[in-house]
């Protein structure tokens, strides 16, 4: 792994380093699909817990993300090692994903919604323990405007491939006839356990951090820091494109099995339809990372989310009879979704440039924290709304019939609530402030603030 070691100042990075610096989301990115589109339905179906409560527990299970997510990303901007600032915080994380991952998917006969949001919390400060210094890692490999969409594109691709290898285990599974949730997630929780330590190890020696950038020789407090965050209008605007795209997303991610059951009568396609989805996805990243470069991040995050909410829009026409054109729908509107992702995760490292020219010193573990508990609560708000929302309109899923008033109602919360999320979200990157060519004298700023930095150093 030696000849893999790269200074974080090279323009273009070899494509090898950067598969291998994102490889862990191969895996993460398997435990992060389950908690939305099989952890519901298994709880509330499987187990016989109440819908509205799976769905409140996992959104409660959050608020830890409230403490957790700026104290990491703070501590590892702080705190430097001999092995860099992100990577000891994955290594310290990983343990605790493993063992919360098992007990949320091989629960037992004594699951509750106690014990749903117990093991949920600590699964997701897991997550964050891995995930968050891998995006501030990530945000810092180079500083070139089309480069860093290229870094995060590729993570992004290799997360949905992830997915699509657990579809297709899904999928198996069930041609060998192990088509029960609780023998499925079983199956989804050793393939994490064994195969996620080797590729954090992989990343953690293959690829080398460098230095932070800072030019300011006095730090400045965790919430003078946090301040400074707040007052940033550009992340502001990505932040609340970012909940209303994301919660719109987690609203029909969580309802999919449900509407294949008691809308369409015909459950046992959510893994070949989800299947076909990521796929999809997958295919349209490097047609969305074109486009980013030809008219540049925020254009092309506006057209991926008014191409799903457009396509979202039918959705609620479909009733039993569909299935193949709901697949097909679902299909299509989902080759966004991967770009929604990296695009927005390039745009954050170029608005972290804005700060570091204005606070003197490179937070992106503070900012990815922001970033990250957004992300989250986003996606606990999707699945609440997703079970919340059904259920007050008198869905069940416990039912033994849904009557066609009720699936009417079900099919709008499904296809409509997400289109206009997608399409209000979008209204946020109307003349957003962070271009390709304002990025540009921010760089330029910023290199001349650290090359006198360094000057007035050598000269003390």
């Amino acid at each position: 792994m030696a000849n893999l070691r790269i200074s974080t100042r090279q323009a273009s990075l070899p494509f090898w380093t950067l598969v291998i610096y994102a490889m862990p989301s191969l895996v993460t990115s398997v435990a992060a699909l389950p908690m939305a589109l099989f952890i519901p339905a298994f709880y509330a179906a499987d187990l016989g817990l109440p819908l509205a409560a799976v769905g409140a527990a996992i959104a409660a299970s959050r608020l830890l993300d409230v403490v957790t997510d700026p104290l990491i990303g703070g501590l590892s901007d702080r705190w430097e090692s001999r092995w860099g600032r992100r990577r000891p915080w994955m290594i310290a994380g990983t343990p605790v994903f493993l063992v919360a991952v098992w007990h949320v998917f091989v629960p037992g006969e004594s699951a509750s919604v106690s014990y749903l949001l117990v093991w949920t919390a600590l699964l997701y400060l897991g997550f964050t323990m891995l995930d968050l210094p891998h995006k501030a890692w990530g945000a810092e490999l180079s500083i070139d405007y089309d480069e860093r969409s290229r870094i995060t594109s590729l993570r992004e691709a290799l997360s949905t491939a992830g997915q699509v290898g657990l579809l297709a285990l899904v999928l198996v599974f069930g041609l060998r006839g192990l088509d029960g949730a609780d023998e499925q997630l079983r199956g989804i929780a050793w393939l994490i356990v064994l195969s996620l330590p080797i590729l954090v190890a992989l990343a953690v020696l293959g690829v080398a951090e460098g230095r932070p950038e800072r030019f300011e020789h006095e730090r400045r407090s965790f919430f003078a820091g946090l301040r400074l965050v707040a007052r940033n209008p550009a992340f502001g605007r990505m932040i609340g494109c970012v909940v209303l795209f994301v919660s719109g997303i987690a609203i029909q991610g969580t309802l999919h099995r449900l509407v294949l059951a008691d809308v369409m009568g015909d459950a046992s396609r959510f893994p070949l339809m989800i299947f076909i989805e990521n796929l999809a996805t997958l295919a349209a990243v490097p047609l969305w990372l074109w486009l980013s470069i030809r008219i540049g991040k925020h254009r092309a995050l506006m057209a991926a989310a008014l191409w799903l909410a457009v396509l979202s829009l039918p959705l609620a026409l479909l009733r039993e009879g569909d299935t193949g054109l709901l697949i097909l729908m679902i299909a299509v509107r989902g080759s966004s979704f991967a770009s929604i992702l990296f695009l927005a995760n390039s745009m954050a490292a170029d608005v972290i440039d804005v700060d570091t020219l204005a606070s003197g010193e490179q937070r992106s573990g503070l900012y990815f924290a922001a970033w990250g508990m957004a992300i989250k609560l986003s996606l606990a708000l999707g699945v609440l709304l997703g079970t919340v929302l059904p259920a007050s309109f008198g869905y069940d899923p416990a039912a033994a019939v849904t009557s066609p008033d009720v699936q009417a109602r079900l099919m709008v919360i499904y296809g409509c609530v997400p289109a206009l999320m997608m399409a209000a979200g979008a209204l946020f990157l109307r003349r957003f402030p962070v271009t390709r060519e304002s990025h540009a004298e921010v760089r330029d700023a910023l290199e001349a603030r650290l090359g006198e930095s360094a000057k007035s150093r050598r000269d003390a």
